[in-house]
């Protein structure tokens, strides 16, 4: 059973990932959404545990789908490592579509 983070830790990470990192969370859904004739048009995070995180991804056809990505480095169970995890996908995801990364704080 995976790890559960406490409600406000879902929160704040969610607030921040879909107010300020609107771009990763598309860069995300993009690279790892399964192939479709109808592109990702937008990526939402909606939350995550302690084996992934997890979207809510609408295609250009109205569709939308659930996207649940296991986390690179394995399992995780402490608040610090969410952010390093969801970094790892942003870099994962921009290694597959050929995108240069940008710097991490």
């Amino acid at each position: 059973m995976p790890h559960t983070f406490d409600a406000d830790v879902v929160a704040a990470v969610l607030r921040h990932m879909n107010g300020d990192h609107t771009d990763d969370n598309l860069l995300i859904g993009r690279a790892f959404a399964p192939a479709s004739d109808s592109p990702i048009a937008d990526a939402v995070m909606t939350g995550f545990d302690g084996d992934a995180g997890v979207w809510r991804i609408t295609r250009a056809d109205g569709t939308d789908e659930e996207l649940r990505v296991s986390w690179p480095g394995g399992a995780i169970a402490e608040r610090p490592a969410v952010r390093r995890e969801i970094v790892a996908l942003y870099d994962a995801a921009c290694e597959r579509l050929g995108v240069e990364p940008r710097p991490h704080a």
